[in-house]
C-alpha cells in the first residue's frame, strides 16, 4: 500500500521487451534506502516487485496484464518516473490509500497555469467516471490528488507548485496519457451496495459520508 506522496523522480535506464513480458531498470537514489529484492515499489502509479538492486537503481518485471492496462510498456529511455516505496506500518498516511492497481488510462485534455496553480483537465473512460467526484481523491501516475471539479467523463485537478515541481506533472503535456487509480473506498462501497448500476461517488457524499 502507498500514500501517493512521491519520494523522488527516477529515470528509466533500460527497458527490454520479450513478447508480452518486460524488464524495466530504473535509476534512483532515495528509494534505494532500505529497499530489498521482493519489496513493492510504485512506479508511475503501478505497484511492481523489485527483482534486482544495483548501486544506482533497481529492476522490476512486468507481465502482459499490467502492460495492457498501464503506460509502463511505453516508457522511453531517460523518461522521468514517479517513485514511492510501500508504506511502513509506523508511517503517517499523508495522502490517501493508494494500492498501485491502475484502473485505466486518463488523457490530459488541457493544461493551464493560474496564480501559480497548475490546472489539468482530464478525460477518463466512461466506466471509471462514476468513481470520481469533486473533492474526492484520485491517483494520477501514482500522485495523490484532489478532484477540483467533475462532470461526465471529464474532471479537473489543481496542483500546487511543490507537487508540480517534484513530480512528473511538470513533464506532462496536452494529449499525454497517465495512469489512473480511483478511490478504492468508492469501489468497496459499490460492492457492499450490491453493485447497483446507478450508484456513484456523489451518492455516497449525499448520504453524508
Amino acid at each position: 500500500m502507498f500514500t501517493g506522496l512521491i519520494e523522488e523522480l527516477g529515470r528509466v535506464r533500460r527497458r527490454v521487451r520479450r513478447g508480452a513480458f518486460q524488464q524495466l531498470e530504473v535509476e534512483a537514489e532515495r528509494v534505494l534506502d532500505g529497499l530489498q529484492v521482493g519489496d513493492s515499489v510504485n512506479i508511475d502509479g503501478v505497484c511492481q516487485t523489485v527483482v534486482a538492486i544495483g548501486e544506482r537503481g533497481f529492476a522490476v518485471e512486468t507481465v502482459a496484464e499490467t502492460l495492457s492496462r498501464t503506460t509502463l510498456g511505453t516508457l522511453g529511455i531517460g523518461r522521468a518516473v514517479n517513485l514511492e516505496r510501500a508504506l511502513g506500518a509506523d508511517q503517517r498516511l499523508g495522502g490517501h490509500l493508494v494500492l498501485g492497481h491502475v484502473d485505466g488510462i486518463a488523457r490530459i485534455r488541457q493544461r493551464t497555469e493560474r496564480d501559480r496553480e497548475h490546472h489539468f483537465e482530464l478525460e477518463v473512460p466512461p466506466a471509471l467516471a462514476r468513481y470520481i467526484a469533486a473533492k474526492g481523491s484520485v491517483a494520477l501516475d501514482g500522485i495523490s490528488l484532489t478532484v477540483a471539479e467533475a462532470s461526465g467523463d471529464v474532471f479537473t485537478i489543481a496542483v500546487i507548485p511543490h507537487t508540480f515541481d517534484n513530480t512528473t506533472l511538470s513533464h506532462r503535456r496536452t494529449g499525454d496519457s497517465v495512469n489512473l487509480e480511483v478511490d478504492v473506498i468508492a469501489r468497496y462501497v459499490e460492492r457492499l451496495l450490491g453493485g447497483q448500476s446507478q450508484f456513484t461517488f456523489e451518492d455516497l457524499r449525499d448520504m453524508g459520508y
